[in-house]
């Protein structure tokens, strides 16, 4: 028997999607003091320079994001209804502009101070991030506006 999404209470995600992030980053900070990895790389001007423009990218996904759905009057919080479905903007280039910009974000603080361990465990948040947060909130998306959700599905992509 499947269980019901109670709309009231939005997508039902419990855990707020940056500590996820940051979690992972310090898991990664935690296995490198217990296994070390080299981290040359991290220290190359290169590596810097890679990160200063993630961090760019990063900060441009995460204001335009953030931005939208404030002057919309829509809610970040995961376990509250959403007011409206967000189409345009830079909604019209992904859906989860938010989730893109804190990878991104996360790989550029990989770059500025990470280790290995922080890009090994990447893969893992992105599967946590999609099946645990992205899946719920499409699901409760579709519930909620229906047909314009899934017209919006077939003309934006989930992440980029």
């Amino acid at each position: 028997m499947k269980k019901e999404i109670d709309k009231s209470k939005g997508p039902g995600v419990y855990v707020p999607p940056p500590l996820l992030y940051v979690l992972t980053f310090v898991i990664a900070i935690v296995i490198q003091k217990k296994i070390s990895l080299p981290d040359k790389l991290f220290h190359l001007i290169i590596t810097k320079a890679a990160g200063v423009l993630f961090l760019i990218i990063a900060i441009f996904f995460l204001a335009k994001s953030l931005r939208q759905f404030f002057l919309t009057k829509n809610t970040v919080i995961l376990i509250k209804p959403a007011s409206s479905l967000q189409t345009s903007g830079i909604y019209g280039m992904t859906r989860n502009p938010m989730y893109v910009g804190l990878a991104i974000l996360y790989l550029a603080i990989t770059c500025f101070i990470g280790n290995w361990w922080n890009i090994i465990l990447f893969p893992l948040l992105l599967i946590i991030v999609q099946e645990y947060i992205i899946k719920r909130e499409e699901k409760y998306l579709q519930l909620e506006f229906g047909q314009e959700y899934k017209e919006y599905k077939t003309k934006v992509r989930r992440w980029l």
